[in-house]
């Protein structure tokens, strides 16, 4: 990862902050399972250099920004540049305090407490990736505003009081755009440092395209990132829902191509049909039809 910040830009002075930041917290040996391997690497200096600077200054992250910014995997590539373990939280419905923190459970011939992501952040300095916190139910953000702000302490009614470890830190995302979510107040903002995630760039694209698939093409690099960018200005027209724009969707296409199916089949399953209303569902097709040839897997990759 180190490397590839290099490679993306990043001031050496930063990286050797992060390096010293693992240096002088190692992860626990029976937590290395949970130090993440990205897949995918975010593409962006000016982000990383942010939040770099955020986590290296002790602050809880905010990646705020529409669907297909890259923010879960930014999330994910930040944990495994600073060698933490990293628990992913997601909030929904149900999610309450003691899903968080922990809850009682009887052990050994007595009553214990089972501990919570949120908790095991803390006691073994994780980096908590709070997922669509702006859906979270006010029990459960009260829970976080004692953890996320100065003191930095998890209180649990009937036992002892923890404190974070130094080297824990959350990251939260956000995205106006789906149902369910909401408004956060202006308490739980203030507890982090808050990051607009751009909108990925044709030539971010088309770096992660080529990393993900070395053999694909350069022509059709090309195409399928011009393909998604003009998905994109069709949804900031609101002439097509959002539906239809996913970047995982596209990224998988291309795996199925190398497994048998044609680039334009592959794109129906990973795009066209995640829109479900069948007017939308032929626009996108259209699209589609206007940029993909009928392309299968020995013209798709280089031999």
């Amino acid at each position: 990862m180190l490397d590839f910040l290099r490679a993306e830009g990043i001031d050496e002075s930063v990286l050797e902050k992060v390096e010293a930041f693992r240096s002088r917290y190692p992860a626990p040996e029976d937590q290395i399972y949970r130090i993440p391997k990205p897949k995918f690497y975010y593409y962006g200096k000016d982000i990383w250099l942010k939040a770099l600077t955020a986590l290296l200054s002790g602050e809880n992250l905010l990646l705020v920004g529409p669907k297909a910014t890259g923010k879960n995997v930014l999330a994910e590539n930040l944990a495994a540049v600073f060698g933490r373990p990293a628990w992913d939280i997601s909030f929904y419905l149900n999610t309450d305090a003691a899903s968080l923190i922990g809850t009682d459970t009887f052990k050994n011939g007595e009553v214990t407490l089972r501990h919570g992501p949120i908790f095991q952040c803390a006691e073994y300095g994780g980096f908590g990736v709070l997922d669509e916190i702006n859906m979270a139910k006010n029990e459960s953000l009260a829970v976080l505003h004692a953890t996320l702000d100065f003191r930095r302490i998890i209180d649990v009614p009937g036992y002892e009081r923890i404190s974070l470890a130094p080297c824990t830190r959350f990251i939260a995302t956000m995205n106006y755009g789906y149902a369910g979510t909401r408004e956060i107040n202006e308490a739980l903002a203030s507890r982090f440092m808050v990051i607009n995630m751009p909108l990925i760039s044709q030539e971010s694209l088309e770096k992660l395209l080529k990393a993900q698939y070395p053999r694909l093409k350069d022509k059709y690099v090309q195409q399928l990132a011009g393909l998604f960018q003009e998905i994109r200005t069709k949804c900031e027209s609101a002439e097509i829902s959002t539906k239809a724009l996913d970047l995982r969707g596209l990224i998988a296409a291309v795996s199925l191509v190398e497994n048998g199916l044609s680039l334009p089949q592959a794109l129906e399953m990973g795009i066209i049909n995640k829109s479900f209303d069948d007017y939308e569902r032929q626009l996108v097709a259209d699209i589609i039809a206007a940029r993909i040839p009928e392309l299968t897997a020995g013209e798709l990759f280089q031999l």
